[in-house]
């Protein structure tokens, strides 16, 4: 048996190979991060075994850099083990004392690693899985792109015409964003005639506003102490024009993430509360539920489960969540123990309980998620749909 340690890098990989004695049996070497690479790589095995059974590989998780090189292993036959980053770390600092940590150090201890704990084989997540991962990914730098742009309106809004908010109840409303495109400044909204003012308004807002709420943004502008400045005024039209893009592009997003559910048929979408974007990230950040042997490790996953401190007779009776593992799902089941208090009365029982006990509003949702977690750990392992309890 070899064992074969890989770090991770952008243009490159830094390699070593040991055997079952722990022996050196190659030192570092690096390859591109190309096909001749990879193919270099495979030479380097092959010098030493044939029978790709007698090979270990392990790599850390550095994101996007080892997608393709997990690939092209998997596509020779070979089956990957994918460390924790963190457990590489803690494994290095086990060993020495020295703050040594290079990409050579790296190869070296991955393939100890291999040698000298019991690790899993990486299992390739199903294709659709894969496709909801990117796509939920990307929607999610979309949102917070968007929400960037919303707070720089904001700031633009109060330099240009700060009496606007008293008017409206927000300033990303479809009816502020085609005032502002049209009339950027308070001064040309009120030397504006009123008819335009008032169709403006009433076409963007489908007749909910007429001229009632254009005489008094009018009046408003004709008070304004706000900026008359040509430039702030391009860069408010100009953040809202983005504005609309990006929720264009969201909206696009979204109906391939409601396509691709839909070809998964999951029952995730018959809990209360949970939709198609929350049933999508649910989905694509837990991949695979074989991977979970029981609901504690989908909880550790989610980093929802409770850090423990304990020293000679002391034991901390209480203790902040460790979250560790994917954000995304945190993120996701938190907002759906939201949702689903709300909406299914054993959920909103076992809230309000939590919150007799003294406990903080948000420590009470934590206990819901876990909660909640229980119950698609279960789903996704028997595939059935969610059943209210009496």
């Amino acid at each position: 048996m070899i064992y074969v340690g890989i770090d991770v890098a952008k243009s490159k990989h830094d390699c070593c190979i040991i055997g079952e004695d722990a022996v050196i049996l190659e030192d570092v070497f690096s390859i591109q991060n190309s096909a001749d690479g990879f193919t270099m790589l495979l030479e380097h095995i092959r010098c030493f075994v044939q029978d790709n059974s007698f090979v270990k590989i392990g790599l850390e998780a550095t994101g996007h850099y080892s997608i393709n090189l997990i690939s092209f292993l998997r596509r020779n036959g070979f089956e990957p083990f994918v460390f924790n980053p963190l457990s590489v770390n803690l494994f290095r600092k086990a060993q020495t004392l020295r703050k040594t940590k290079t990409d050579k150090t790296d190869a070296r201890f991955i393939a100890a690693m291999l040698l000298s704990q019991p690790v899993e084989v990486s299992m390739p997540i199903p294709k659709h899985i894969n496709e909801l991962k990117s796509l939920t990914r990307a929607r999610h730098r979309l949102v917070a792109y968007r929400s960037r742009l919303k707070v720089s309106l904001s700031r633009l809004v109060d330099t240009i015409f700060p009496e606007l908010a008293s008017a409206v109840w927000s300033a990303n409303q479809k009816s502020v964003y085609a005032l502002l495109l049209a009339l950027p400044n308070p001064q040309e909204i009120a030397a504006c005639h009123l008819t335009k003012l008032t169709n403006i308004l009433k076409q963007a807002s489908h007749s909910k506003h007429g001229s009632e709420k254009a005489i008094q943004i009018r009046e408003l502008a004709s008070r304004s102490i706000g900026s008359n400045s040509p430039a702030l005024a391009f860069e408010l039209q100009q953040t809202i024009r983005l504005i609309q893009n990006v929720q264009s592009e969201i909206e696009l997003l979204d109906a391939q993430i409601r396509h691709t559910v839909d070809e998964l048929q999951t029952p995730l979408m018959t809990i209360p509360g949970i939709s198609y974007t929350l049933a999508a990230i649910i989905l694509a950040e837990i991949g695979d539920i074989e991977r979970f042997a029981t609901p504690a490790k989908l909880l550790a996953f989610a980093g929802m489960e409770p850090s423990t401190f304990q020293s000679g007779k002391y034991t901390a009776s209480t203790t902040p969540m460790v979250k560790r593992g994917s954000s995304y799902l945190r993120w996701a089941i938190l907002q759906a123990a939201r949702l689903i208090s709300m909406r299914d009365p054993a959920f909103r029982r076992f809230m309000l309980k939590k919150r007799a006990e003294g406990k903080h509003h948000f420590v009470a949702m934590c206990h819901v998620g876990k909660k909640l977690i229980r119950v698609i750990f279960h789903m996704l392992r028997s595939g059935c749909d969610f059943v209210p309890q009496s």
